[in-house]
């Protein structure tokens, strides 16, 4: 536990340190080759969906994952997503038929005519959720703001609109939020839990509201997973003797409960909004729990890292612990690291994310309706 401590700990001393870019050192654009109704995918989040941005602001090895054996499986190179492979994303644009959607931030000539990642790995809505770490939820609005006024510039005001509505948005953000005062030694009582998550919930507000006034119409989101369970929070508290941190659940909870009534509330308000909500809780417990029912062999421990179930964070040696074990084999395997899947059980993931239906997907819609509906 002393590890993990002083892993985690030291992250408040680092932000005091690192400067985040305010932009891209890239050219924005557009392919004006592509099908007229083409569906771009614009992508924001955290570690959950982030293909590299970590890769180009200067923070630490704690929320960065271009070295090995991130990588191993698919690429063969630690390209900066938090998997052994592909992320949930990846496999939503290989069933939408469009490419890997890129770091916003990678460095070159972009051409958002399939969209963007503007997604940075410990993200949270709330700006001091690992302040100076990362790319918040506010400044990944703000390169999207930067990409739709090139799209005008280059398109004109009309092509944009039309453009900017047909583009599907996949947002999987706020565990950080939840697991951030846990992981720095602190704590939120149960007396201030509704009132934490309904500012987590109101700035979520104000930024889908943003989305939508600047033309974006249809809606992905992910429900917080059962974060009191990961490897990494199983091990926080000694005293729990392995089992899940429940202040972590219940936030959690009240958190998905609370993003359900407000996507209620905003298709009652906002006339053109559609919107899938993903139960990522439900199946992560269920893969957890019924590891073989899904095809893994071990649901509980992490493939990479060290320490009981794999929680000390330190998979690929670059962190504050530099000793790890590595499986033989991730796809036994539901956890990846201390806190992230596996690329087999991130495709499981993106399948029900693209094909499903009431419960798992709440909303009348899917990710697959959404990028087969490509009217204007």
């Amino acid at each position: 536990m002393a590890t993990l401590t002083s892993l985690l700990y030291s992250l408040a001393f680092y932000a005091t340190l690192l400067i985040i870019p305010t932009a891209c050192t890239c050219s924005l654009g557009y392919d004006l080759g592509k099908p007229k109704n083409h569906v771009p995918f614009f992508i924001f989040g955290d570690s959950f969906s982030d293909a590299g941005n970590n890769n180009y602001i200067n923070t630490s090895t704690i929320v960065q994952a271009n070295y090995w054996p991130y990588g191993e499986t698919l690429f063969q190179y630690p390209g900066g997503r938090f998997s052994d492979g592909r992320l949930s994303v990846d496999f939503i644009a290989e069933y939408a038929n469009i490419p890997f959607i890129p770091p916003f931030l990678h460095p070159g000539v972009h051409r958002f005519s399939d969209g963007a990642n503007f997604a940075s790995s410990g993200a949270g809505v709330l700006v001091e959720t690992y302040r100076g770490l990362v790319i918040n939820l506010k400044t990944q609005l703000s390169y999207f703001k930067k990409v739709a006024r090139g799209l005008k510039q280059e398109l004109g005001d009309d092509e944009a609109k039309k453009l900017l509505s047909r583009a599907v948005y996949l947002i999987s953000i706020g565990s950080n939020d939840y697991m951030f005062p846990f992981l720095a030694n602190s704590t939120i009582p149960a007396s201030s839990q509704t009132q934490y998550v309904g500012r987590v919930i109101a700035n979520f507000s104000s930024f889908i509201q943003e989305i939508y006034k600047i033309g974006g119409r249809k809606f992905g989101f992910i429900r917080i997973g059962t974060l009191g369970c990961l490897p990494a929070l199983r091990i926080i508290k000694p005293e729990n003797k392995g089992s899940c941190l429940e202040e972590v659940l219940t936030l959690c909870k009240l958190h998905n409960k609370a993003l359900s009534k407000l996507l209620i509330k905003l298709e009652r308000e906002l006339a053109e909004f559609k919107y899938s909500n993903y139960d990522f809780y439900t199946f992560l417990s269920q893969l957890m729990k019924y590891p073989s029912k899904y095809g893994f062999k071990e649901g509980e421990n992490a493939c990479c890292g060290t320490g009981r179930f794999g929680g000390v964070p330190s998979c690929g040696g670059r962190r504050a612990v530099k000793e790890y074990q590595l499986c033989d084999d991730p796809n036994d395997y539901v956890f990846w690291d201390s806190f992230h899947l596996t690329d087999r059980a991130y495709q499981q993931m993106a399948e029900q994310m693209w094909n499903g239906t009431s419960p798992m997907v709440e909303g009348n819609y899917n990710m697959k309706s959404f990028f087969e509906s490509v009217a204007p």
